[in-house]
């Protein structure tokens, strides 16, 4: 692992500062011995926390598969390499593309094209982001039907129309060639570096195009995310009902949607560190959730990534040496 710290790049660093230092200033600001008694008294649901993460990555890696184009390899591998990319963006400061970047190897070590494995990547990047979008309007849709306070609501609209925004432009940037533009680039970069793997790269667009054409694996695959994000739902009920502040499905739908949605804008610090908890306050204190009570929250599913992610990065460590030690290396 210390090899890894090595290679963190200096901004990262940097970001994992400023995010943890937000963090503590928010848990001191509500109370650091509230928080701490509440995450304490949660202490014992990490288990089926972790249970149900299992299941969420389990959906995820199949998705991934089904837009892949499923074949080989197996749905077991893409969802260790699932395991295995989640918790590389969710512990080490690459903003949110290291993970990407370290799934499409492993799947080249299976036996899948680089124009295969990053064209299904980037389509299953984008289903995932469709869904959460989604999602997010779920909980906005709840929380007008709740009767809940509403003074963030003109704010909320905005990130929706951003999310989709992005979301609509990432998909227009695909059909527009984003990936060949990637290809391109890779075949000018072969004139400067000899033995640049440039034939692995051709296609890319081209498989992207084909994949978009499957309906049904886009439609399975929609669903596998969006129960994904659901699933998240029960973690957050099951941990707020431990903590003593129970709430309704309704509640923790709310809480769960639109704080994911404010991790996701914090995708460029690392963990989304301090980001995610001030999401989980101002949504919390939407539904009558207390802030001590949201920050701890936050914390406990912290925990629960923590504990999901290092035996994940532990794996990445293992398949990559495991292939160095077969092949003699590099």
């Amino acid at each position: 692992m210390a090899s890894i710290a090595r290679r963190l790049p200096h901004a990262g660093r940097i970001a994992v500062g400023l995010g943890g230092a937000a963090l503590v200033a928010l848990i001191a600001w509500v109370g650091a011995g509230a928080v701490a008694s509440a995450v304490l008294r949660a202490g014992w649901t990490l288990p089926p926390l972790l249970a149900l993460h299992a299941g969420q990555i389990v959906l995820s890696g199949l998705a991934w598969r089904d837009v892949s184009g499923g074949g080989a390899p197996r749905a077991w591998a893409w969802v260790r390499i699932r395991w295995i990319r989640e918790a590389v963006n969710s512990l080490l400061p690459v903003a949110q593309i290291g993970g990407v970047l370290v799934g499409i190897r492993l799947l080249r070590h299976r036996g899948v094209t680089l124009a295969a494995a990053g064209a299904g990547t980037t389509l299953d990047m984008t289903v995932e982001a469709l869904t959460q979008f989604v999602f997010t309007l779920l909980g906005i849709a709840v929380l007008a039907g709740i009767g809940a306070e509403q003074s963030l609501r003109p704010w909320l609209g905005g990130v929706l129309a951003l999310m989709g925004a992005g979301v609509a432009g990432f998909v227009l940037a695909q059909r527009a060639g984003m990936l060949a533009a990637i290809e391109r680039l890779a075949t000018r970069l072969a004139t400067l570096v000899p033995g640049l793997p440039v034939l692995d790269v051709r296609g890319m667009h081209a498989h992207l195009m084909r994949l978009q054409r499957r309906r049904g694996a886009l439609l399975r695959a929609s669903g596998e995310h969006l129960l994904a994000w659901l699933l998240g739902v029960g973690e957050t009920w099951l941990a707020l009902a431990a903590i003593g502040r129970p709430t309704g499905f309704a509640e923790a739908l709310v809480i769960e949607s639109l704080g994911m949605a404010a991790r996701s804008a914090g995708f460029a610090v690392p963990g989304a560190l301090g980001i995610q908890e001030g999401g989980f306050l101002l949504v919390g204190g939407l539904v009558g959730v207390p802030a001590e009570v949201a920050v701890a929250l936050s914390v406990v599913k912290r925990a629960r990534e923590i504990l999901a992610g290092l035996p994940g990065l532990l794996a990445w460590q293992w398949a990559e040496g495991s292939r160095l030690a077969s092949s003699g290396g590099e």
